[in-house]
C-alpha cells in the first residue's frame, strides 16, 4: 500500500484503512488468521470520512468495529465474498436423479407379421430388366386365332363385340355357336343364322345366309341368297341386332405370314 506523501492532504472519499483493502489482502492467503487482518487495519494511519472531513477516526475504533464483524465472519468467508464466490458447492441443493425435461417419445416399430406354415410364402417373379434387341421366338397355338370381329352398333348389347376365327364361324343366339350373338334379342334365331367364313389361302371373308331359317338376314341392307364377300365395315342386320364386321386379317396380314418373319 503507498503511503501519503508529506505536505498532501488525503483524497476524499478513500478509505486507507477500508475494509475493502483489508479482505483483499486476506483472500491472497486464505489461512490468514483473523488478527491478522485486525494488525493490518491497526498499523494504518487514521481516515478522513467524506461526509464529514473533521471527523477523525481512530485505528483503534476501525479495529475495533471490524472485530466486531469478524466475530460473525470467519477468514474464509470473507476472503470468499472478496472474491465474489457464492454459495459453497457443498451447500447446493441439486437434485441429480430428477428426470430431464425434454421426452423423446418414439413411435412403436412394426414388425412383419410372421407367415404361418399352411400359407404360400412364394413371392412373385420380379420382372425383369430387357436391355437391346430380343428374339421373339415363334410358338404353337394354343386356341383358334382371331381373323376380326363384330361390333354391336345397334339393338340388344349394343357397344359389345364377338370374336371371329380361322375357317367356318356359325352365328345364332345360342352359345353353342362360335360366334354367339346372345344379348337379349329373340329375334335371332338360336341356331346358325348364318355364317361367315375365312379362308386363308386366298385371305377372304364370306357371309353365307342360312336359307332353311325363316328369319331373314340383311348385308348393306341387302338379303343376299348365296355367298357374298365380306369388306370391312359391312353392315349385318340380324332380327333387330346392327353388326359391323372389322376385319383383322386379309390381304395385308394372315397368322401364316408370322413364319416367315425373321426373329
Amino acid at each position: 500500500m503507498k503511503e501519503e506523501k508529506a505536505g498532501q492532504p488525503a483524497r476524499a472519499g478513500r478509505f486507507l484503512g477500508s475494509l475493502k483493502d483489508a479482505l483483499v489482502a486476506a483472500s491472497r492467503d486464505d489461512t490468514q488468521p483473523a488478527q491478522s487482518i485486525a494488525q493490518t487495519i491497526a498499523g494504518l494511519p487514521a481516515v478522513i470520512t467524506p461526509a464529514a472531513p473533521t471527523d477523525i477516526v481512530s485505528a483503534e475504533q476501525a479495529a475495533a468495529q471490524q472485530q466486531q464483524q469478524q466475530d460473525s465472519l470467519s477468514a474464509e468467508e470473507a476472503a470468499r465474498q472478496a472474491r465474489g464466490a457464492s454459495t459453497p458447492l457443498e451447500q447446493r441443493h441439486i437434485e441429480m436423479d430428477a428426470p430431464p425435461t425434454t421426452r423423446v417419445v418414439r413411435s412403436p416399430r412394426k414388425e412383419a407379421p410372421v407367415p404361418d406354415e399352411d400359407d404360400d410364402v412364394t413371392a412373385p417373379a420380379r420382372t425383369q430388366l430387357v436391355r437391346g434387341r430380343q428374339r421373339v421366338e415363334r410358338g404353337e397355338f394354343n386356341q383358334d386365332p382371331v381373323v376380326g370381329w363384330l361390333v354391336v352398333v345397334g339393338g340388344p348389347g349394343i357397344g359389345n363385340y364377338r370374336p371371329i376365327f380361322e375357317g367356318n364361324n356359325t352365328v345364332g343366339r345360342s352359345d353353342k355357336n362360335r360366334v354367339p350373338i346372345d344379348f337379349g334379342d329373340d329375334a335371332i334365331s338360336s341356331e346358325e343364322q348364318a355364317y361367315i367364313r375365312y379362308d386363308g389361302s386366298d385371305r377372304s371373308f364370306l357371309f353365307v345366309p342360312n336359307l332353311a331359317k325363316t328369319n331373314v338376314v340383311s348385308l348393306n341392307a341387302k338379303r343376299p341368297t348365296g355367298a357374298v364377300e365380306l369388306a370391312q365395315m359391312d353392315v349385318i342386320t340380324m332380327g333387330r341386332t346392327q353388326l359391323v364386321f372389322v376385319p383383322f386379317c386379309g390381304p395385308e396380314f394372315d397368322w401364316s405370314a408370322l413364319s416367315e418373319v425373321k426373329s
